[in-house]
């Protein structure tokens, strides 16, 4: 069998083969990942809620020959979706304890698949900041250096995930929320194209946000893409269904295709760190060995302003959850309830009136209709996944003296990111490198609107050629 060490960091689909077999029972690897989190998290800081009575509870509800493809595998949700019985904070102090009654409808969709969840996993205050350091949780850090984030706003899950915690992780993205934590914490870490999977019973649609996974390789990540993706009833809208499972053409080869190398961060006013600039180059050097034809491009999404165009459309997204916030505990949102930044982008909605904010989301969908156009003729486009390295645990904090600042410094580490979600395409972050600091280096590749088969054929093809599942932090190898 499978050395205990290792199990929580092998594929899904091997653990609950071995669970299937009867190799192993579901309880033991549950308990497993419980023990994992007992013993790490004291130092990573990963979990908001662990359920460890419930899902063992559940684990011993699963047999052998359980038909389900991921019977007794444990799975962490970021603390920002309902799931039954288990609180959910969007890492804030204003919803308290609340309870969720019910669960999101891709919550469901796991369980239903075996998956049994543990617990609860943090990120930052309203998922506003691409690091995960709250008040109300505390800084998460990164198992590959404590000193630094795991970025966010899914670190609790790219840090659970990469400590070995647990093989599986949701997480969510709305401004590049899967792929920094990924591109931080050297995992794989795709956004699926905007209405691939549903909302409900919460939303019928988001322009920014969309659900997925964090995983250690590609093929586990088209797994729970079929998993996820379609709609339910009453959604307002959903993306073309493939042509056949994402598994299917993941595993398949990717042709030959045209991809464009593009280094000009959307933010023009960022520096772009020598390692992220080399990961990039040594990528499309890659790609033009396989077959692909790369050529350098400059995309029309270098735009003066453009961080305030996004931030009309997001600022009132988290304003929403604020009001929700307010409304389960029963009054008006105050100042001391937040954070400053929190407070900022409260305030900053509140002014805005419904037609500035319908105009702003307007200029937003023009720039991604132009860039989707500028960009038709080729199949991917890469850039750096980071434009610096992971920062330092206190350099971007949402309880800070100038909020703006911090968020303008956020964006500036992450420029190329919030892209893929104002033009809805599939994007995906790949842990192709390692820098000389001893942290991880990722590229990011952004596919064809609705285009996530092809992207995660290449995705795989590049994994195929530079593995990466099988490297971990020393925190995770010594527990």
């Amino acid at each position: 069998m499978t050395a205990t060490s290792d199990l929580l960091f092998r594929p899904v689909g091997e653990l609950a083969a071995l669970v299937r077999s009867g190799e192993l029972s579901a309880r033991e690897l549950v308990s497993l990942s419980l023990d994992r989190i007992a013993a790490l998290d004291g130092q990573v800081n990963a979990f908001t809620h662990v359920d460890a009575e419930g899902a063992l509870a559940t684990a011993e509800g699963i047999g052998p020959r359980d038909p389900r493809p991921f019977a007794g595998v444990p799975i962490a949700i970021k603390d920002n979706r309902p799931v039954s019985g288990m609180p959910v904070t969007l890492g804030a102090g204003l919803l308290g304890d609340f309870v969720a009654p019910f669960d999101a409808a891709f919550v469901r969709r796991l369980r239903e698949a075996g998956f049994v969840i543990v617990g609860k996993t943090a990120l930052p205050e309203y998922g506003i900041l691409p690091t995960t350091e709250s008040i109300r949780n505390g800084p998460t850090r990164n198992p590959w250096d404590l000193s630094r984030t795991p970025g966010g706003s899914s670190g609790g899950a790219a840090a659970a995930l990469a400590a070995g915690m647990v093989p599986i992780a949701h997480g969510n993205d709305g401004g590049g929320s899967i792929r920094i934590p990924a591109a931080c914490c050297g995992l794989v870490g795709l956004k699926p194209a905007r209405g691939r999977i549903s909302h409900a019973p919460m939303e019928g649609e988001s322009f920014l946000v969309t659900d997925g996974v964090l995983t250690r390789t590609v093929a586990e990540t088209a797994q729970l893409l079929d998993l996820l993706s379609g709609p339910e009833p009453g959604d307002a809208s959903w993306a073309t269904p493939p042509s056949e499972p994402f598994a299917d053409t993941a595993a398949g080869e990717p042709g030959r295709l045209r991809i464009g190398l593009a280094l000009r961060p959307p933010l023009t006013e960022t520096a772009l760190d020598p390692i992220a600039e080399r990961g990039a180059r040594d990528a499309a050097e890659l790609l033009a060995s396989l077959g692909h034809e790369v050529e350098e491009i400059d995309p029309p999404w270098a735009i003066p302003g453009l961080l305030a165009q996004f931030a009309a459309c997001f600022g009132p997204a988290v304003a929403s959850s604020i009001v929700l916030g307010g409304m389960l505990a029963g009054r008006e949102p105050a100042r001391e309830d937040m954070e400053s930044l929190s407070w900022m982008i409260w305030e900053q909605a509140g002014a805005l009136s419904s037609a500035r904010y319908l105009a702003g989301i307007g200029q937003v969908q023009a720039l991604g209709r132009t860039i989707v156009t500028a960009t038709t003729a080729f199949d991917a486009v890469l850039t750096p996944a980071l434009a610096q390295r992971p920062v330092p645990i206190g350099e971007l904090s949402g309880d800070t003296p100038d909020p703006a600042g911090t968020f303008r410094r956020s964006g500036e580490f992450t420029p190329f990111a919030a892209i893929a979600n104002v033009t809805g395409q599939p994007a995906i972050a790949l842990p192709l490198y390692h820098g000389e600091d001893g942290l991880p280096t990722a590229v990011h590749l952004i596919g064809r609107p609705a285009g996530e088969g092809q992207l995660l054929a290449l995705a795989a093809q590049l994994e195929a050629a530079l593995p990466w599942a099988e490297r971990r932090p020393e925190l995770a190898t010594t527990a």
